[in-house]
């Protein structure tokens, strides 16, 4: 079992930046990929982005160019930048780890315009 923790969440205006963090119990190394989702008010929950152990990313179209997913195998964390944050990035974010399927509590995201 992984366990995750997120943490960086927080309310900014609109044009901001946030660092997401995805600390994981364990080697991040033996997981084959860890994605970040998102969860708004009354939405469905959708794949923002993903890494693999091998470095390979994958972002959600609306996403692509203002965030970006790294990972440190060192701290077992994976992180999320974001940046030119626009208010329907407003959500719960939620990490899930693709070796057990754990997911982590989520860290909470406010963009106000």
């Amino acid at each position: 079992q992984v366990h995750l923790r997120e943490s960086g969440g927080g309310s900014v205006q609109a044009g901001g930046s946030l660092r997401l963090s995805c600390a994981a119990s364990g080697s991040i190394a033996t997981i084959p990929a860890i994605n970040w989702y998102r969860q708004a008010p009354g939405k469905q929950r959708e794949l923002v982005a993903t890494i693999s152990n091998t470095g390979d990313t994958n972002y959600e179209d609306s996403v692509k160019g203002r965030f970006t997913i790294s990972s440190d195998n060192a701290k077992n964390t994976v992180y999320l930048q974001m940046n030119d944050l626009k208010p329907e990035d407003t959500a719960i974010y939620i990490c899930k780890e693709r070796l057990f399927g754990s997911w982590g509590q989520g860290t909470q995201v406010t963009v106000s315009s």
